[in-house]
């Protein structure tokens, strides 16, 4: 029996710490997706062996993460991918650990080396360019629980294609959606890019990403609940077929 999930109350929560955002993940798993199972989750032996591999302390919040679902890629890699204990690595340069690659490779996200020493660190992100020199990691999210929430809520955008839909946005219908959905308190993100940042709405089940005015993307609960977005946002949705 599928349970009530407050998706927004729970975020509140969720933004707090760990703990929040553990609790938080394992609602909207149960509700939007199937829940949380013991085997969904790495060994402690798995985590072990890559902090002998690499001759690090793996923060306390990336190993809950793995421990809890880190082997559930539909909440974690539709679309980018969560790299699985034996894939983490450190960086050319040495400073960061990576844990997270954009699905053709232009991004990579990780945890600076001197902030491994922290229970729930703040989460970088780099850009590939053909200069690597060029190449810098930027700040993306303040704490890696946070990030994993980030995770979950995007990858639920990249799920079966009934369920989930994109629109090149314009003005009026960013303004439909600002109209007619409820922005989520999640924080702008990344970090200081008020330009480029990216916001969530939610409406009656149904789950909406705002980047920067220029793409809206959407995931209903059910077909139905994405087809009343698109009622509500009337536009070229690109999985639109009705």
């Amino acid at each position: 029996m599928t349970h009530e999930f407050d998706l927004a109350a729970s975020l509140v929560d969720g933004l707090g710490g760990r703990s929040g955002a553990w609790n938080f993940i394992r609602g909207f798993a149960g509700y939007w997706a199937r829940p949380l199972e013991s085997a969904d989750g790495w060994s402690e032996a798995d985590l072990v062996a890559a902090e002998e591999r690499l001759g690090v302390r793996l923060p306390a919040a990336l190993r809950e993460a793995y421990l809890l679902f880190g082997r559930r890629r539909d909440l974690t890699s539709n679309y980018d991918v969560l790299l699985g204990p034996a894939e983490l690595y450190v960086d050319d340069v040495r400073e960061a650990l990576v844990f997270r690659h954009e699905n053709q490779g232009a991004v990579s996200w990780g945890i600076l080396l001197d902030g491994l020493q922290d229970d729930d660190p703040a989460v970088f992100s780099r850009i590939d360019l053909v200069d690597k020199s060029a190449e810098r990691w930027e700040r993306w999210l303040e704490r890696l629980s946070l990030c994993f929430v980030e995770i979950v809520l995007s990858e639920s955008l990249h799920a079966d294609e009934e369920l989930c839909d994109f629109l090149d946005a314009d003005e009026s219908d960013v303004a439909l959606l600002e109209e007619n959905f409820v922005r989520l308190p999640f924080p702008l993100y990344p970090i200081g890019d008020e330009e480029n940042g990216s916001r969530w709405f939610l409406g009656q089940d149904a789950l909406l990403r705002d980047d920067a005015g220029a793409a809206i993307f959407a995931r209903g609960r059910t077909a139905e609940d994405l087809d009343r977005v698109r009622d509500l946002i009337p536009a070229d949705w690109l999985n639109d077929y009705r």
